[in-house]
Parts: structure tokens; sequence; C-alpha cells
């Protein structure tokens, strides 16, 4: 190449990389363009600088909340340098998830069915493509199905307490984030896969051990994961894919061999497996499944029960341990009510315990597992407040954890206080101060299923086991910064008959 040809060469990289910063500072100023309080973004990580490193995804977006709360409907805030519309206001986040919800049922999340076909599931998927699987998997998750299942999760829990039983024999210090952990992949496999994950007995289970690997091994680093999330379309097209090669073999082997036995040996169960094999089979073409949607949903129930759930019963022993007058009062309930059945773990007398149902909100109010609620706009949406649009294709945030834990409407928002849930005090809030499941027609479909096995754990260890922290028990507890959902570090408690 002659030194003209290396000239242009020069020249014309220069004027790309002057381009895509000229658009990238453009970008940084979207907000300020349109008059919109914002908060001044760092170039190019926007206002996300140090999460996953020293920072948890969740600390800017309750600073930023906090920071422009009663300024306006919502404020400016940026994703690396996608502008994002964080909601401040409890009517605008009820008008986006509920009244106005044709104009934001897309989540506006990273898809690639074609090349990453796990991400292909309810979740993510959007338009009719997601209102069509959403109706045919919802007759899965009704309080009817739960109660076929109910016999299902208490097996598992009882395995649970004869597995912290033996443990007890070694050492009165449990790793309950573990424990918790392993119960939760057990009941998951059994309820969506109908198999003996053995995970209690075995934390080298194959199921245990992938599991882990999803939550501490990943396909890219934390920016290109970013990227993903902040500009879905383009990764789609830049055909990117988000799962580990060995989780799509893994998931896609597993319903593969599962459905082919069952269907060779008329095998009928009372899980999640069953009602999508009747779905793959049947006569109304309106009802029918693909293999392809079972598997990415199957692993949807997984991931998502697994992981969201375990959380939620370490954080709630975690409390329980610091609180225990709150640990009497649900045992003495526990106690009460299981006296009326016979000492047996019933459907109905978990609906009855309403203390229970109380700690468990409580729990998920302090520790909201998903920060923040996704959507993204399909039109230009009036706010009704001069001077707030929320244009179309804007990505829009309701904070959870901000919201849940604002001081005006939980006061002292750190202490743990179950009795903040009764029906009189819940009457003097807004519909969507608790929002752990999110709300309206894209609510959680499983939220039945996860508060189910919630309730059934505790139940079955706070019956006869009393919590309380050691010295390695860390207050506050230490969050996982790598993981966009608030887990836990570690929990390690005391544990003793009682």
């Amino acid at each position: 190449m002659g030194e003209l040809e290396v000239a242009i060469a020069l020249y014309a990289v220069i004027g790309l990389c002057t381009l895509i910063y000229g658009w990238m500072k453009s970008r940084m100023l979207y907000w300020r363009r349109r008059g919109i309080p914002y908060e001044e973004p760092a170039f190019l990580l926007g206002n996300i600088k140090g999460v996953g490193v020293k920072r948890h995804f969740y600390e800017p977006l309750r600073e930023v909340y906090e920071k422009f709360k009663g300024s306006g409907p919502f404020c400016g805030y940026y994703m690396l340098v996608q502008p994002v519309a964080l909601v401040l206001d409890l009517d605008l986040a009820k008008n986006i998830l509920i009244k106005d919800f044709q104009h934001f049922e897309n989540r506006g999340v990273f898809h690639n069915p074609q090349d990453d076909p796990l991400s292909g599931h309810l979740f993510n998927l959007e338009d009719t493509v997601w209102k069509n699987l959403r109706t045919k998997l919802s007759p899965t998750f009704t309080s009817g199905k739960m109660k076929q299942m109910f016999s299902l999760v208490v097996k598992v829990s009882n395995d649970c307490r004869e597995v912290l039983d033996e443990m007890l024999q070694q050492s009165r210090e449990v790793d309950i984030k573990e424990l918790v952990a392993r119960y939760t992949t057990d009941v998951i496999g059994s309820c969506a896969f109908g198999l003996e994950c053995n995970s209690l007995r075995d934390p080298e289970a194959e199921f245990r051990v992938l599991n882990k690997r999803m939550f501490t091994k990943f396909r890219h680093p934390k920016l290109v994961h970013a990227f993903m999330h902040a500009f879905p379309k383009l990764a789609k097209r830049l055909r990117m894919r988000e799962m580990l090669d060995e989780t799509n073999k893994f998931y896609f082997r597993i319903v593969r061999e599962t459905v082919e036995y069952r269907e060779k040996n008329n095998v009928k169960r009372n899980d999640f497996m069953n009602m999508m094999i009747e779905m793959k089979n049947s006569k109304n073409e309106n009802e029918r499944l693909t293999m392809k949607e079972i598997t990415a949903n199957a692993f949807l129930f997984f991931v998502a029960g697994f992981e969201t759930s375990s959380t939620a019963l370490a954080f709630a022993l975690y409390e329980l341990a610091r609180n225990q007058r709150a640990q009497d009062k649900l045992r003495t309930e526990i106690r009460e009510i299981l006296g009326k059945y016979e000492g047996q773990i019933t459907y109905e007398g978990t609906q009855e315990m309403k203390y229970l149902e109380q700690v468990i909100m409580e729990t998920l109010r302090k520790y909201a597992v998903l920060p923040q609620l996704q959507r993204m706009a399909k039109v230009d949406y009036d706010t009704n407040v001069p001077g707030y649009v929320i244009p179309r294709g804007t990505l829009v945030y309701i904070p959870v954890d901000a919201i849940q834990n604002d001081e005006e409407i939980y006061p002292e928002p750190e202490e743990f206080r179950p009795e903040c849930f009764e029906p009189e005090e819940m009457q003097k809030r807004h519909s969507l101060t608790w929002l752990p499941f999110g709300e309206g027609p894209r609510n959680c479909i499983g939220m039945r299923f996860g508060k189910m096995q919630v309730r059934v754990l505790l139940i079955a260890l706070l019956r006869d086991y009393r919590f309380t922290l050691t010295p390695k028990t860390p207050t506050p507890l230490g969050i996982n910064l790598r993981l966009p959902l608030i887990t836990p570090d570690e929990v390690v408690l005391n544990v003793e008959k009682c």
C-alpha cells in the first residue's frame, strides 16, 4: 500500500472515530435538549460507572430517584449512552404498568431466539408473540395448579429438614444461602422437569453445578452485557448471544429426554412439564407449544424460580435471626395453624398464616430482588405534565428498590417491620408501593408458585428450629455486585432445635 492509500485510510479511521465520538456526546445531551432534569452521565458509562465493581446496579438508581423525586413525573438517566426515563411518580408508574399498558407492553430487553434459543422465553418476548405465549401459559399458574404441585414442594421441604438435621450434627453454624439454594433447585427440578435433582444430598449434582456456574461464569465481560441490554435490537442484528453453549446444550438435552420418556411411557405427573407436554400435543392449534418454546420456558421457570426464591428465603431467615420477636411471633402462628391440620403442612393451612405473608412481603419490600422494572415506550407518551413527554422507543425504568426504601412511604425503611403489611396499613399507601412481582398484565406469571415454595420451607424450618446471628454474619449483609439481582454474598446463621 502506497503512502497516499495509507493517508486516506488513516483519515477515514479518524473521521469515523470523530463521527462515533460526536454521536455519543450527542446522546449524552438527550435529556438536556428536552429540558428534562437528569443526572450528569460519565462518558460512555452513563450513570452506571462503578457498577459491578464497587457498586450494585440498584445504588445509582436509588441515588438518582432520591435526588430528583418531586421534580416531575420522571427524570433523565443513562444506561451507558442509552437515555432512560426514570419514573419518580407512582401515578405515572400505574399508568405505565396498568392504565396505558398497551403503550408499554414490551420490556425492551435483549432476546435473540434464532441464535440464542433459551432467550426466547416469556419474560423477554414482545408484542403478539408475547401475548399469545402468555395466554397459553397462564392456565399453568392458577391456584388449582399450585394445589396439584403442593405435595411435591412439601416433599422437598422434608428432605431439606433431614439434611439440616445431619448438618447440625457437625456444626450449629449453617450456610443458609447454600442450603436454601439447594432446596429451590430440587423444588424447581421436581416441578418443572419431574426430575430428582438430589442437590440437597449432593451439592455436586448436575443441576446445582450448572446453576452455580450460570451465576458465576458469563459469556461476556460486564460492559458487553450492559451493551446488549442497552441496545438489544442492535445486539440481535449483530447475532450476539448471552447464554453459554453448555447451558443451551444442557437444557435442550434435559427437556428432549424428559418429553421423549414421558410420551413413550405415558407418564403423567402434576408438574409444569406435564402441562406443557399436553399443550405440545393439543388439538387446538392456538394452545400448541413447540419444543423450542417448552425448553426456553422450562429454562425460565428454573432460573427465575430458583434464584429469586432462594434469595428471598435467605434474606427472610437473616432478618428473622436479627429480629427474634418477629421470629417468635411467626413460630407461634405456624404451630397454632399446623395444629388445626394434625401437624401437616397443607395448602389451606399456608393460606391462613397471615403473619407469614407479612414477613414475606416485608422481606421483599426491604430487598427487592429485581431492583427495577423495565418497559419501552411504543408511542410518544404525554404524561399530562407540561414538557414531560416520554419519546417513542425510550427505555423506562420504574425503580422498585428505591420506591420500597423511600422513607416517605415506609418510615425508617432500613428496619424490618412485618406489621407495615397489616391490611389497615396497606390501605394508607398507594397501590404501587410494593412491586417485587411487577404489576398489571405483564406481572410475574410465577408469583403464586414462588411464594408457595418460600412459604413451605419457612414453615418447615421455623416450626422446630431457631435461627440466630453468628460472629460470621455481617450486618448489613454484603450484596453480590456482579449480578443485576439483589442477592447476598453469604448468609451464615446459628441454627438449633427449639
